[in-house]
């Protein structure tokens, strides 16, 4: 067994051996497969399980030939264990290399799709500071919070369509606006983004059982970055007296690499307390906080033509998030609701506490009174046609141990019809 991987991995990597994220991709043949990241490369999962690299480990049949992980996800966590295991030990013993690196492709010639195909898919509202932001926003003489928002995690279930990959394209949405106080139909003129982060479920429930919180780490397979695109204005007409449908089911973009919870579980943590004390299904001892930090960039049309680099606009910390992704679960399935292997939920917006740590433009730009200002001299209240937004994302305060969630970015088309 050799002391070092034989796959050279660059100093500050986002995917050192101790990340071994896993996604579904193709290198230019249109055969969709599972990949496992390593530094600037990524091994195919599929043709080294046929040269029997992971012999000894059961494995659904053709978990790693298809368009989406949810085969594998649905094995469970003593064959992620295993596998992942595997992993480290066929990077780390040279005897592999020379049957393993022609299976071996670099990452920037992959095309990557989303990770899971998600039967469901449900946006949470679990950071109190964003949850705070806006309530000042749009309730100034009331109170931020609604009564039951520190009682349990406020969510709404998403649309599965319109989930897109790293590098989507965004086509402006048309929907009812109130213009002079009449609803037009339209382009969104208040087009924003959602810094947030996903968690994938590995294996599912049956109906009419809900998961235990306590079971939590034997249904949740990892976590990834979740840009999860807002029409303000639309929302806004539609919103009363329901909730999100039209302003928030055009377009969800998710980060191609899954990073594991058992990955992560250096970088797990206590989660901040919760007062009042919550119901006791939604109790428990065991962290399920991550010491996770996250950014939003931004760069214009003109730019990109310009040869200028993206901004950033935003650091925001996950460390405070008031709901867990165990008392999400926990809630979303109290009711009896399944869940399905590769369902994805997302944390809602991460925002920090203090000012450039807001996870929306909404926030940062305070609903357009405090705009933007982007190095090619133009201003930003909300997003424009040709706008590129890109998310990134890691575990760990210490630049030599922490590993990467990767990015997720998506550019704003023309407002279409």
């Amino acid at each position: 067994m050799a002391d070092e991987c034989w796959v050279p991995i660059p100093a500050g990597s986002p995917y050192p051996l101790a990340n071994l994220p896993i996604g579904v991709g193709h290198s230019g043949d249109g055969r969709w497969r599972a990949w496992v990241a390593l530094g600037d490369v990524a091994l195919d999962l599929a043709a080294s399980h046929d040269a029997g690299a992971f012999s000894g480990i059961e494995l659904p049949d053709g978990c790693f030939v298809a368009a989406s992980l949810n085969r594998y996800l649905a094995a469970g966590p003593s064959t992620w264990s295993a596998v992942r295991a595997r992993l480290t030990a066929l990077f780390t013993d040279t005897a592999n290399e020379t049957t393993l690196a022609s299976f071996v492709s670099a990452r920037s010639v992959l095309t990557m799709g989303v990770p899971t195909a998600p039967v469901d898919y449900v946006d949470f509202y679990s950071s109190i500071h964003h949850a705070t932001n806006l309530g000042r926003l749009f309730r100034p003489d009331g109170d931020p919070l609604m009564p039951n928002w520190k009682r349990i995690p406020i969510g709404y279930h998403g649309r599965t369509g319109t989930i897109v990959a790293d590098g989507a394209e965004i086509r402006r949405p048309h929907g009812l606006r109130l213009i002079e106080g009449e609803p037009e139909y339209g382009p969104c003129r208040s087009l924003d983004i959602e810094l947030e982060v996903g968690t994938i479920v590995g294996v599912g429930s049956e109906r009419g059982y809900p998961i235990r919180i306590e079971d939590a780490g034997r249904h949740l397979y990892g976590m990834c970055l979740v840009n999860d695109w807002s029409a303000r204005d639309i929302q806004a007409y539609e919103y009363q007296p329901l909730g999100p449908f039209l302003g928030k089911s055009f377009a969800t973009s998710v980060s191609p690499w899954l990073v594991s919870i058992e990955a992560l579980a250096p970088f797990r943590i206590a989660s901040p307390a919760q007062d009042p004390p919550v119901a006791n299904y939604l109790s428990t001892d065991e962290a399920w906080g991550f010491d996770l930090h996250l950014e939003v960039w931004l760069d214009s049309a003109r730019m990109r033509a310009a040869g200028q680099p993206a901004v950033c606009l935003s650091r925001a910390p996950f460390d405070d998030m008031y709901w867990t992704p165990a008392q999400q679960l926990a809630h979303m399935t109290a009711n009896g609701a399944s869940t399905n292997p590769g369902d994805l939920f997302a944390s809602g917006t991460v925002s920090g506490p203090s000012r450039g740590s807001e996870g929306s433009l909404i926030e940062l730009a305070r609903n357009g009174e405090r705009p933007i200002k982007l190095p090619d001299g133009s201003t930003r209240a909300f997003l424009l046609d040709g706008d590129r937004v890109t998310m990134t994302g890691w575990a760990g305060s210490e630049p030599g141990n922490r590993i990467g969630l990767g990015s997720v970015s998506g550019t704003i088309t023309d407002q279409g019809g």
